[in-house]
């Protein structure tokens, strides 16, 4: 088969100046893509600017022969999205592909965590999010195409101990892809959500998980980058669906359903719920909804 390219495509990759984010935009450009190398340049807990990783990243993928421009703006913000976006037109003429990965991390635990600390994450993580797609799908949805691979964590899916606000701001992203993949169905606008395992990153190695001098390979940004690359494609067949990817390991997650019990016409009790729990609970044939109106007609019976 072919191999996957990004010729006459345009990518903007959010939070491209260092780690998974430069990885990402790398290998696009190598297939082809013009890329938009978004980059406040802060610190890993949010703080301070710098136009410096943005810039180097450009300067990489230049000298490789490849097109791209800088932006710094903030994510954050509905007017930096939108600036981000007017570079992208300006600069290429068009958008196809959106990678959203800027994020921040302070890791603490649910008490030590502060409501300015859960602002933050949502800012950058769940609203950063939000702010890219809204100001990128106008120009998707007049060209009948487009990619959004919006990045999340196994902290947002599965939970991780002292990641209060990052799980938090996480797993909300994964309920904007859905709504956009549904939304976005008709036009050939596809969302889909990656959560990477990598040891090499910043907020990686502030989290201890690892140290600069003691990362495999396949625990490496290099090993996320496929998965991330193949749902940015043309050829991508999925959409609404999560990805894990690192480690060598690339996996589907999918939230499930059991069949359950119903209570019929009249309201249950407590108790009922206590006696029937063993169907309520079983996921040994569960039931998998693309959206919210499938699950309505089960609960109404069909109807």
């Amino acid at each position: 088969m072919a191999d996957i390219r990004f010729d006459d495509r345009t990518a903007i990759v959010t939070g491209a100046g260092r780690g998974l984010g430069r990885a990402y935009a790398l290998e696009l450009s190598r297939r082809g893509a013009a890329v938009v190398v978004n980059d406040l340049g802060g610190s890993v807990d949010g703080h301070d600017e710098d136009a410096a990783p943005a810039d180097q990243v450009v300067a990489e993928i230049q000298a490789a022969g490849g097109r791209a421009v800088a932006s710094y703006a903030s994510v954050a913000s509905d007017d930096g999205a939108q600036s981000i976006v007017e570079r992208a037109l300006e600069a290429f003429g068009q958008i196809d592909v959106v990678v959203a990965n800027a994020g921040i991390l302070r890791g603490k635990s649910l008490v030590r965590t502060t409501p300015e600390d859960l602002d933050a994450h949502l800012d950058v993580h769940t609203k950063g999010a939000f702010h890219i797609a809204r100001a990128a799908w106008p120009s998707m949805r007049e060209q009948n195409y487009g990619r959004f691979v919006f990045i999340s964590s196994m902290a947002g899916i599965f939970g991780l101990a002292g990641a209060a606000a990052y799980g938090t701001a996480k797993a909300a992203v994964i309920g904007l892809a859905n709504v956009m993949a549904i939304e976005g169905a008709r036009r050939d606008i596809r969302a889909n959500v990656v959560a990477p395992v990598a040891a090499s990153t910043r907020m990686a190695m502030i989290a201890g998980a690892t140290t600069a001098d003691a990362v495999p390979p396949r625990l490496s940004e290099d090993a996320v980058t496929p998965m991330v690359v193949y749902l940015a494609s043309q050829e991508c067949a999925y959409s609404g669906s999560i990805f894990s990817a690192g480690g060598g390991r690339y996996a589907r997650i999918a939230a499930a359903s059991s069949p359950g019990w119903s209570a019929g016409e009249d309201p249950a009790s407590a108790e009922d719920v206590r006696d029937h729990l063993g169907e309520i609970t079983d996921l040994d044939h569960a039931v998998f909804f693309a959206t919210g109106d499938e699950e309505m007609r089960v609960i109404m019976g069909g109807s």
